[in-house]
């Protein structure tokens, strides 16, 4: 590491402490985003407020060093990627303020665009931009690079419903457009620089030709460049400089908050499934439906290599499978706030396309079930190309923008250079029809010379064949490094000398984000590009978009799933090469805790990838090939015995809590962790399970196989309801009519979920419970019912299809005694957590519903804590995970001033507790509490 980023490193550690990065380990995974290049920083830092952003700055002006800032990495041109310092701006910046009964809202920078959605969806408003990365996207990424996406348009992109911003300029000046005082006291300070963009202003306005440039380049959608429309949009130089933010790309300065006006999210849809014999005619249909844009909020055209693509795969529509070569489809979709409305627009629509005949018959749905499955083809489109390439290929997508009368002719030169380059059997082509913005995938294989030429070549004819019809080289992706060669092809030179000249004026010493946007270098959109290192089967297809990050329960304490794919990859070449032996020992060394010990293998990554993709199965083959078998065996085998030890534990535990006070037991257990590796121990550990297990048989009965943890553990004694979970579910049978009968093996009984890792002792556990459960249901007769939400998936998935009848108690209440139940709502609000493997076989409305019908106050959920990161013992062994995994949990409800909590596992209610300081308990304590 250079001296200068040594230097940096060293004073940044005096107020960031352990949230900057100089090991060559997360150098390389925190620096890689979503595109196709593949850039590692000199350092990483995590900044959690402004005051660091401040400091940051400062040392960059010290230093001389380079900066990068990001939010998800989730941007495709290479904006995110950085060879300086790279900023990651996520934790800490999640305000969300709604203001105006949700006419608009105040975001931080880390706030996921759904997230934001999600907030609104009380009031039936949504913010405008609607990239298709909207679950994974922040808002200071969506903002900086102007993204959109299929509704939005032009109209209601960042730009256009910007209401103000709060940014930090490169030498530290804080500005918030919201704040009159903010403005006044920046308006003396920066006077130059704001009588500067006047003077392009000026200067723009006194060139007839450029403005009228500028204002038709920006009537399609553009992110080519700077926001140039800024300087013929405002008179205002405030506005100027807020809205030149908008698509800069980190490149003028850090956007830390923003306020949006909202649009309506309008409840009734109707959809149209349009084909068409080929690609003109399709197009005709376009220009209809375009001129019709006020009646319709969305128009998606796929090609027929786009619909080929689709054809046999699971839940896509049957029409698919009579589609022939040539054919294109259009899908439409119309919306409004009034049946009525919508049934007349949705005629006038048909009406006006009826002099383009459609080669299959058009298919119309207000029905959400079957239109999702339309929109399943064109959402679907891009997972199934990429999960379909071939072995080692890249995937990239570009994006386009023409006007409508050039937007024939630009889908025509298109393919034609797919495949005069040699893309023609490895792309598809798509996109938002109504904007004239077209997508395209290629999957070339980068490490191949051959294709690697091609991919540059195909990019450089791509630029000039669409410069020569006035559109736009970047619709939506933002310039990046992709195009940056491009933007004075495109705007001409007198428009990128102003570009040049903006950059200036906010980054004199060219500090931020070098190469980004503006680059001297004519080749730097073909440098640095990633290779892909043959991997594991299940991981190779990984894109390293990122949308699985969000559900990743270490993604605040190491590492995300896509980070450990990266890391996988990296290990492969440097084993495969065998050119730098240090540097593998040190990634692997750092693999054990980064990698796998913080892992928590819930599998949620899988739920939200695009392939399916689980990385847990990183983690699990590490630890199989750790694992002793002999110590597991002997477990297994005395389970009972094992379990008598776990009570003589938890009393030991409550001894030393009573003696210690539990306050402090926790703190030293916690300090005795850190420099020892002892297990935590949680103020609400749970106490030794006295109760004693006897069948109260009745003529209808449930076998309640209860779980080896829940024969072990009773509430704390912090709980609300000190009883067994075995007493209340016997509690609740007896009321609903039900007998309990316990196996006579219970005591060595186990489901199996914690010896996965031992393929052989998993296997003769699940031929010893299988023949249990043939004697003792009567052939699936007799219910089964499991106390544990993770033991009751595991089971599930091992005995599916054979007959049985298994719930996961909160289902079986619900679903077989709740109706024999009768219910006196609780006049109180409860917080409920659905733990990770309830909601991956789909229980969490399950969960909802059973919550509500128990009290007449709210239900209150955190959506966006997939797991906990308890993961069994990992709360005990490595707390840390549990603590980082809850944070935004935790923070969500401080101010609830709830006096429970309800969830399905009482391991993960251990640490529900603990981060929240809300006893949590499990939902059947809450199904008692209010039932005769």
């Amino acid at each position: 590491m250079q001296g200068n980023y040594n230097a940096f490193y060293q004073e940044a550690q005096t107020f960031l402490g352990d949230r900057i990065y100089k090991d060559y380990l997360r150098r390389l995974v925190y620096g890689i985003d979503a595109s196709c290049y593949r850039y590692i920083p000199q350092l990483v830092c995590k900044a959690l407020n402004e005051a660091e952003i401040i400091k940051i700055y400062a040392l960059a002006q010290k230093y001389k060093t380079p900066l990068t800032f990001r939010a998800a990495g989730s941007s495709l041109s290479g904006q995110a990627c950085s060879e300086g310092v790279l900023v990651m701006a996520s934790l800490g910046w999640q305000e969300i303020s709604l203001h105006e009964d949700g006419q608009s809202v105040r975001l931080g920078c880390g706030v996921i665009g759904a997230q934001a959605n999600h907030a609104l969806k009380p009031q039936h408003q949504k913010i405008g931009p609607d990239p298709a990365t909207i679950a994974t996207a922040m808002i200071g990424g969506i903002l900086a690079n102007n993204a959109s996406g299929m509704c939005c348009g032009v109209e209601q992109n960042s730009y256009h419903t910007l209401k103000s911003i709060r940014v930090i300029l490169s030498d530290g000046t804080l500005l918030d457009t919201a704040q009159e005082s903010s403005v006044q006291a920046f308006k003396k300070s920066h006077s130059t620089l704001l009588e500067g963009l006047l003077e392009l202003r000026q200067e723009v306005l006194e060139d007839s030709n450029l403005h009228a440039l500028i204002k038709k380049k920006y009537q399609i959608k553009n992110t080519t460049g700077y926001s140039l429309n800024a300087l013929i949009d405002f008179s205002d130089p405030i506005e100027i400089l807020s809205h030149l933010f908008i698509g800069s790309e980190g490149t003028l300065g850090f956007i830390a908050a923003c306020e949006l006006a909202c649009v309506p999210d309008l409840p009734f849809k109707t959809c149209l499934l349009l084909f068409y014999e080929n690609l003109n005619l399709a197009i005709e249909a376009v220009r209809i439906l375009a001129n019709n844009k006020d009646k319709i909020s969305a128009a998606e055209v796929m090609d027929f290599a786009c619909l080929a693509s689709m054809q046999g795969v699971e839940g896509m529509p049957e029409v698919l499978n009579r589609v022939e070569p040539g054919y294109t489809c259009i899908l439409v979709q119309l919306e409004s706030d009034d049946l009525g409305i919508l049934e007349a627009n949705t005629i006038f629509v048909l009406q006006a396309l009826e002099n383009v005949p459609t080669i299959l018959p058009i298919a119309k749905s207000a029905d959400p079930k079957e239109y999702n499955t339309w929109w399943k083809i064109r959402k679907g489109l891009f997972p199934i190309v990429a999960g379909r390439r071939r072995v080692g290929a890249s995937v990239i997508t570009e994006d386009l923008c023409f006007s409508m009368e050039h937007l024939q002719e630009g889908i025509a030169r298109l393919q034609n250079l797919l495949a005069v380059h040699g893309f023609k059997e490895h792309s598809v082509i798509f996109g938002h029809a109504l904007s004239g913005n077209l997508h395209f995938v290629i999957t070339p294989l980068l490490e191949n010379e051959d294709e690697r030429t091609q991919f540059s070549a195909l990019v450089e004819d791509m630029a000039h064949m669409v410069a020569s019809l006035q559109g736009s080289i970047k619709a939506e992706h933002g310039t990046g490094r992709m195009v940056a060669p491009f933007v004075e092809l495109e705007w001409g030179k007198k428009a990128y000398g102003i570009c040049q000249r903006i950059k200036a004026l906010f980054d004199p010493e060219g500090l931020l984000n070098p190469d980004v946007i503006l680059s001297e270098d004519p080749h730097i959109h073909t440098k640095n590009l990633k290779t892909s290192p043959l991997i594991a089967a299940p991981l190779e297809s990984c894109m390293e978009c990122g949308f699985c990050e969000r559900a990743c329960p270490s993604r605040y304490l190491s590492l995300t799933p896509r980070q450990r794919i990266v890391l996988q990859r990296e290990i492969a070449h440097l084993q495969e090469s065998q050119e730098n032996q240090p540097l593998l020992e040190e990634l692997l060394e750092g693999y054990a805790y980064l990698s796998d010990e913080t892992c928590a293998a819930c599998h949620m990554c899988a739920t939200l990838c695009p392939l399916g993709i689980d990385s847990a199965t990183i983690a699990l083959k590490s630890r199989q090939e750790a694992k002793a078998p002999a110590l597991a065996k002997s477990v297994l085998n005395h389970l009972d015995t094992t379990i008598s030890a776990l009570k003589g534990g938890l009393h030991a535990t409550q001894i030393a809590q009573v003696l210690l006070g539990s306050e402090n037991l926790q703190t030293w257990s916690m300090q005795a962790h850190l420099k020892l590796g002892t297990p935590a121990i949680s103020k609400y550990m749970p106490q030794s399970n006295p109760y004693k297990l006897h069948s109260k048989p009745a003529t209808k009965n449930v076998l309640y196989f209860s779980t080896c943890m829940n024969r072990a553990f009773a509430p704390s004694k912090f709980m609300p309801d000190r009883r067994s979970l075995q007493e209340v579910f016997e509690s609740l049978c007896a009321k609903a009519g039900f007998g309990v009968l316990y196996p006579p093996s219970l005591p060595k009984f186990c489901c199996g979920k914690a010896f996965i890792n031992y393929a052989d002792l998993s296997a003769q556990n699940q031929e010893k419970n299988a023949q249990m459960f043939k004697e003792l249901c009567k052939g699936g007769e007799i219910p089964i019912v499991l106390d544990h939400s993770a033991c009751s998936a595991h089971l599930l998935e091992g005995f599916k299809d054979q007959g049985l009848q298994i719930y996961d108690m909160p289902i079986f209440i619900q679903e077989i005694l709740l109706e024999s139940l009768q219910i006196q709502p609780l006049q109180e609000s409860v917080a409920l957590y659905t733990m990770c493997a309830s909601k991956r076989l789909g229980y969490q409305e399950n969960m909802r519903a059973l919550a509500q019908a128990c009290v007449q106050g709210a239900v209150l959920e955190h959506a966006d804590t997939l797991c906990c990161g308890f993961a069994g013992d990992k709360g005990f062994l490595t707390p840390e995970l549990n603590q980082h995994a809850l944070m935004d949990l935790a923070r969500f409800y401080k101010d609830k001033n709830l006096k429970r909590g309800f969830c399905s596992s009482s391991t993960c209610e251990v640490g529900l507790s603990q981060q929240t300081h809300i006893p949590f308990q499990h939902i059947a304590y809450l199904v008692d509490a209010c039932t005769r």
